[in-house]
């Protein structure tokens, strides 16, 4: 019975490719030490010997000998990948001068310019142990205008170590911020100067040009408008506003945003039938000439300009690798559009990219790609109402799937739920289609002659209608709703549940519902952690009847609100310091939890003017050295080398302390060791 199971897989084995490569990935990422060259070499080895086995097993055990082989493959590519990315990372807190090129232009979260910089030069500093790219946030009045790419600029900045988790088990930055080859972040609130003129290679003249074009896309169409189509257009979005943005995320459009397989779709999509229906119209051609094929090369080589124009990020090179194996599909006179197609672009992205099975950006584009791709197979020939009505029936359909397959990556991701996310895209999506995408197209055919103002004043249309949806939306009451962030095992059983009631042949599919079910239950019945404490010192959040309480109202603002947001009840910092739960106090606050007294101590002063612990178990103070005292100290020192703390109690009443650098382990990306706290009685 297993046998003939097994045998009925053949069909579909391309499916399974990606799935294996990602539990090796996951694995990989998930473990809390870095394997050493013995167990690399022993998993090289059980490949090999599993790829032998394929060839003398019987018929139905191949496949599951080529996955164990293919998952011993995703361990490795990830490992890979993190060696190729080996680069200085900046061990301590830096003040003084840095020198650097302009590479990239972005925003931070809290609005501010911001410029990453390489062949970086810091104050005697030894150039074996410098950082290779630095990230700096310009405080104050410096317009985003003033700076070119290309140039070298001196400054004056505060850089530290990519920082570690909020809380225990959180998003580690430290690990983002290796892949994207970051080895500082900062801020200056300085003027910054230009030292040199820009230069640069093919890459740097490439960002060039997009910036180019991007400032000249928001001078035709000013405000907020403007920066929305220089994002649609180049992938800058540093000229977006954080309202504009918000928006958009609340009404569940920000994917609009980004240059993700909508946009390349629906370009490469408007220029195959600009094509195709013009060679169409010559007879004499299209009797003669593969019109379709033609038209297929020409929308590729269209997609490959549109991702260089871009940058060729991550997510737009993962979206074009997708509408490529498409338009390749054609090209070899296959179906387009199949589950096949699916795996293999997954393959090509997890095979140039390892690390990009963590975020949601690959996570949400391939759940939607994959959800439309088996329900328009479902819904082949069946019947949706007179002809005039079938596009506006699979506008519905595209939105209505790819938002519930999408919906539960993005509340694990980002802790939200848009309730009339639905509505919004069937009024903005179909413009982007019809207005926007090829009023681009328009304006860069007509660039060339000045005359591109005309494609642009039509773009400006379709997007001021789009951010007024999203304006409106977000407005309405209800719009948002937020869910705690899921445990470790959640997503990981949600999309194998998924993936096995898809990919499975046979009634043994229905299995698939068993790890949905389970992923269901274990997000339900996640806990928060009871007292959290920043690695900093200075803020302590405990969880009151009416959420989680804050020591402070201002100060560790980014931490705050990871810590609400990821409770599923973001509010404003002041709001939350003012909930009961801790016992306020001048500099400082206190948290009882059993037995168990926390004491928060803020300041040089107030530490000095408590006599041995306050009465306190757990002592956490924002200073360098608390000094040796009768109870477990939590001074900045320790906390750099725990990082993050959450508390919490067992059945027995005893304080479980958990570190950050617990969770995280010791891999390349973390400097220090993990460190464990003993349970308190």
């Amino acid at each position: 019975m297993l046998r003939d199971a097994l045998l009925a897989q053949r069909g579909g084995l391309i499916g399974w490719l990606p799935v294996c490569l990602s539990i090796g990935i996951g694995a990989y990422f998930a473990l809390r030490f870095e394997p050493g060259p013995v167990i690399w070499w022993s998993v090289a080895a059980l490949a090999l010997a599993l790829v032998i086995a394929a060839r003398v097993v019987a018929v139905a055990l191949r496949p599951v000998c080529l996955g164990l082989a293919l998952i011993c493959a995703g361990a490795g590519l990830a490992k890979l990948e993190t060696l190729r990315m080996t680069a200085p990372v900046l061990g301590f807190r830096y003040y003084g001068p840095v020198e650097g090129r302009v590479v990239n232009i972005d925003r931070s979260s809290s609005d501010a310019v911001r410029l990453t910089l390489d062949r970086v030069r810091l104050d005697r500093m030894d150039p074996a142990r410098m950082p290779g790219r630095v990230r700096v946030s310009l405080h104050g009045d410096q317009p985003l205008q003033n700076w070119r790419p290309g140039e070298v600029l001196i400054l004056t900045a505060h850089l530290s170590p990519p920082a570690g988790p909020a809380e225990p088990g959180g998003f580690d930055f430290r690990r983002f911020a290796w892949f994207e080859g970051l080895g500082a972040v900062g801020y200056t609130r300085t003027p910054v100067l230009r030292l040199t003129a820009p230069a640069g290679g093919w890459p740097l003249r490439v960002f060039t040009t997009r910036m180019a074009i991007s400032r000249a896309v928001q001078a035709h169409l000013p405000g907020e408008v403007g920066a929305f189509a220089a994002a649609v257009v180049t992938g800058d979005r540093s000229g977006m506003g954080q309202g504009s943005l918000s928006a958009l995320r609340a009404s569940n459009l920000a994917h609009l945003l980004a240059i993700s397989g909508l946009h390349m779709g629906l370009l490469t999509g408007f220029i195959f039938m600009v094509i195709r229906s013009g060679l169409s119209l010559w007879p004499a051609l299209a009797l003669r000439l593969p019109v379709k094929k033609i038209a297929a090369v020409c929308a590729l080589i269209a997609g490959a300009g549109y991702l260089l124009l871009s940058g060729g990020n991550v997510a737009t090179e993962r979206a074009y690798i997708m509408v490529a194996v498409m338009l390749v599909a054609v090209l070899l006179d296959r179906r387009a559009l199949t589950l096949r197609g699916v795996a293999l672009a997954a393959t090509m992205v997890l095979v140039l990219h390892p690390e990009a099975l963590t975020g949601p950006g690959f996570q949400m584009s391939f759940a939607a790609t994959t959800a439309l791709v088996v329900v328009f197979r479902l819904l082949r020939g069946i019947h949706l109402g007179p002809r005039w009505f079938k596009p506006v029936a699979s506008v519905i359909i595209s939105s209505a799937v790819a938002g519930a397959a999408t919906a539960p990556f993005a509340a694990a991701h980002f802790n939200q739920i848009s309730h009339y996310g639905l509505i919004a895209n069937l009024v903005s999506v179909p413009l982007m289609g019809i207005l926007v995408m090829p009023a681009a197209v328009l304006a860069a055919c007509l660039a060339p002659f000045g005359l591109a103002g005309a494609g642009l004043w039509l773009m400006g249309l379709g997007l001021r209608w789009i951010l007024f949806v999203a304006n409106t939306v977000a407005g309405w009451d209800g719009a948002l709703s937020h869910v705690k962030s899921p445990g470790p095992w959640v997503l990981p059983c949600l999309t194998l549940g998924l993936l096995w009631l898809i990919l499975w042949q046979g009634r043994a599919r229905l299995a698939g519902t068993i790890g949905i079910a389970a992923a269901l239950v274990l997000w339900i019945q996640t806990s928060r952690p009871a007292v959290l404490i920043a690695d900093s010192g200075g803020l302590v959040g405990a969880m009151g009847p009416d959420g989680r309480a804050l020591s402070t109202a201002t100060g560790d603002g980014f931490v705050a609100g990871i810590w609400l947001e990821n409770d599923g009840g973001p509010v404003p910092q002041d709001v939350a310091a003012n909930r009961p739960g801790l016992i306020p106090a001048p500099r400082g606050a206190t948290v009882q939890m059993g037995q168990h007294n926390i004491t928060l101590v803020r300041g040089k002063t107030a530490l000095a003017q408590m006599q041995g612990c306050g009465g306190a178990d757990i002592l956490i103070s924002n200073q360098t050295h608390a000094g040796p005292r009768p109870c477990l100290v939590l001074d900045v020192a320790a906390l750099r080398k725990t990082g993050a703390i959450a508390l919490d109690l067992d059945d027995a009443g005893r304080l479980i302390v958990t570190t950050a650098s617990q969770i995280t382990g010791r891999r390349p990306w973390v400097e220090t060791a993990p460190v464990i706290i003993a349970p308190l009685e």
